[in-house]
């Protein structure tokens, strides 16, 4: 079977299983996003995030993460939902990603299948899956196997459906003839950069994770820098703002046909003080298969509170 024809076979067998877009690329070292992720690492952007440190040279050749790497498949998947945050004042907002079920997990076993797939083809095949869990750069990835461009805000956007994908990767034993790179369609457009009630995006294409909500709200561990409170707009999980006025989400976002991904009962009609109330084990039963619940408990009443205190703060008389 010729290359094309395989090709043809794996773009044709993703779109079955769901996936909005597939590309393909040579594994190989990057250079320019290398450089960016040097400087990024070098200017402490990443925070406490110490694994983004580590493995720097896996990181920027997947060919280290997996010595037979030949090709890197990309695959992206839509999961916009048409709804919104509830718009109250006292309303708990939660990033759209987290509102179905984890990524992880549903986008893990979409790999398995087409992995297999390609296996059924050519016994010789072997791969590597990975769904942001392993030191591989998966948006550079995407950009270089034209799904679409790392845009202002360091996210992907394709011209399909904005941002609102997530990315997972296959690394392939076997050559596959490359796809075209995406180039940069963002202009001089700086909606997200003016947006960002923290001033995250420092400058264009480079993010300050310890100024990012998303990232203060999941990641970070430590306490919170005061001088943040009461710039958290009542995001208690993520934050999509950036992504929210972004002209290519306004344009082409879309609903999601996969289910796992659709809003799950009570997650966007509860407040604050709703979800202050909630007790380990409600909270637990609730986030239940949800991204949510690895950030535990503590955590997560932990955000409700620094935003409550932010309120307060705001509300004192001077």
């Amino acid at each position: 079977m010729s290359d094309s024809s395989l090709k043809n076979l794996i773009r044709q067998k993703a779109k079955d299983i769901g996936f909005s877009k597939i590309g393909f690329a040579e594994a190989r070292q990057l250079s320019k996003h290398a450089n960016h992720l040097r400087k990024w690492l070098s200017n402490g952007h990443h925070g406490t995030m110490g694994w983004m440190e580590s493995n720097f040279e896996k990181r920027i050749d997947p060919r280290k993460v997996y010595p037979d790497a030949k090709t890197i498949i990309v695959v992206a998947i839509n999961y916009f939902v048409n709804q919104h945050n509830i718009g109250d004042s006292g309303a708990a907002k939660i990033s759209r990603y987290a509102w179905g079920d984890d990524y992880h997990s549903v986008l893990k076993e979409r790999l398995r299948v087409l992995l297999n797939y390609i296996k059924s083809i050519d016994g010789k095949v072997e791969g590597k899956i990975y769904i942001d869990t392993g030191p591989v750069m998966e948006k550079a990835w995407a950009q270089i196997s034209g799904i679409g461009w790392i845009g202002k805000h360091t996210n992907i956007i394709t011209r399909e459906y904005g941002s609102w994908v997530f990315l997972g990767v296959i690394l392939l034993n076997k050559e596959i003839e490359s796809d075209l790179s995406f180039t940069d369609h963002c202009g001089s457009c700086t909606k997200c950069i003016e947006a960002c009630p923290t001033d995250a995006i420092i400058t264009p294409y480079m993010l300050d994770s310890r100024l990012c909500i998303s990232y203060l709200t999941i990641e970070h561990k430590d306490e919170i820098d005061s001088r943040l409170e009461g710039k958290f707009e009542n995001w208690i999980y993520g934050c999509d703002i950036c992504q929210d006025v972004c002209p290519w989400n306004k344009k082409f976002s879309k609903n999601t046909e996969i289910k796992e991904f659709h809003l799950r009962e009570n997650v966007l009609n509860k407040n604050l003080n709703e979800f202050q109330s909630i007790s380990f084990d409600e909270f637990n039963a609730l986030f239940r298969g949800s991204p949510i619940k690895r950030i535990k408990h503590k955590k997560f009443i932990g955000n409700i509170r620094l935003i409550m205190k932010g309120k307060e703060n705001d509300n004192k008389p001077l």
